[in-house]
């Protein structure tokens, strides 16, 4: 497939030497970084249009480079197919062609549901995928349409897809029904309230730590004096707690792919594309940490005692992170806090840990 048929490729911006703009390419390298913007809402009942995303690159490519060693590449902007599933399928080549060559592809823009595509063309290079999705709704609604009501519930439904864990972080009661939230936590994946999110990332980074696949729905980051989402909300993540959590899912040591969905690309607030271009550096900060990490790591082993029973938790001497478990390969073993270890030895061990 020839993607100059589908891509329009941006246009090129005065950048001074320090600034991230000066070392972007248009090409797919391996083992880059690729940023492809998508201006198909029709999903969240927007439209389809190709609308354009150069305030949001303005933004972006002022930023530091600072000592960033990956290559960054700028495809472009997707042109919308003719039904939203042409659109799903136009996609799916080009995050297949980012695979092929083992680099992260960051789609940006776009309804929510394109976090299918991201998943499908993930699933054909690999199985057993650990999913995690920040979003403050969740929906498992059925229907023949792909939407960002009904994504969810084709994922897990479709007999071809492979998934591991899925993680639902920032999910907001009020605006949820309570079916759903209890139909994810019968199934045993995990569901954290925004609440739990708020002012500190120590809890939730587990859930970062392996992922394979993570998306951001923009619903899910607070609104005020203009719609920062499709579906602005008041409540939610503010910026400072977005852009921290975006530099956690570029430490993602299994990090394959990420979709920052449903911003609200009609916005004229130059504040929110700051916002977004600040989402999409940190992001990138995280990806150039983690590529700087050792390979061979060594864990401190503690031992916990619950009623006569025995439990294991290691600690990463390099990064500080922990894992539950006693298995030699640390793989096998669970993500967890500091906060898990200490609560542990004072008797009370999450379910999240002994579920499996």
């Amino acid at each position: 497939m020839d993607f100059e048929d589908f891509i329009i490729s941006p246009r090129n911006f005065k950048t001074e030497n320090w600034q991230i703009g000066s070392r972007i390419t248009k090409e797919i390298k391996e083992d880059s970084i690729v940023l492809l913007f998508v201006s198909d809402y029709r999903g969240a009942n927007g439209e389809g249009e190709v609308q354009d995303f150069t305030a949001v690159r303005k933004e972006f490519y002022k930023l530091s480079q600072l000592d960033f060693e990956i290559p960054v590449v700028d495809l472009g902007d997707l042109v919308s197919g003719k039904t939203i599933q042409d659109s799903h399928y136009i996609l799916q080549e080009v995050l297949s062609a980012c695979h092929y060559n083992r680099a992260i592809p960051v789609i940006i823009g776009g309804s929510n549901d394109f976090a299918f595509s991201l998943f499908s063309a993930l699933n054909f290079h690999q199985k057993n995928i650990n999913y995690t999705q920040i979003s403050n709704s969740i929906s498992l609604k059925q229907g023949e349409e792909i939407n960002e009501h009904t994504f969810l519930s084709k994922i897990f439904g479709a007999k071809n897809f492979s998934i591991k864990n899925y993680h639902h972080l920032g999910y907001q009661k009020h605006l949820n029904e309570v079916d759903s939230i209890k139909l994810i936590k019968e199934v045993e994946f995990d569901i954290i309230r925004l609440a739990e999110m708020m002012n500190s990332t120590e809890k939730t980074e587990p859930f970062f730590r392996k992922a394979d696949l993570v998306t951001v729905n923009c619903d899910a980051i607070e609104s005020f004096s203009d719609a920062f989402s499709m579906n602005p909300q008041v409540n939610g993540l503010n910026r400072r707690e977005i852009c921290a959590y975006m530099k956690e899912i570029g430490l993602s040591e299994n990090l394959k792919s990420v979709g920052i969905f449903n911003y609200n690309i009609y916005s004229e607030n130059q504040l929110n594309h700051q916002l977004l271009a600040q989402m999409i550096w940190y992001l990138i900060e995280g990806i150039n940490i983690q590529k700087t990490h050792p390979k061979e790591r060594h864990y401190e082993i503690f031992y916990v005692l619950i009623d006569d029973r025995q439990y294991v938790f290691k600690r990463d001497t390099f990064s500080n992170l922990w894992y539950f478990g006693d298995d030699d390969n640390i793989e096998n073993c669970i993500p967890c806090s500091r906060k898990d270890f200490d609560e542990a030895k004072k008797g009370w061990l999450s379910t999240r840990l002994t579920k499996i």
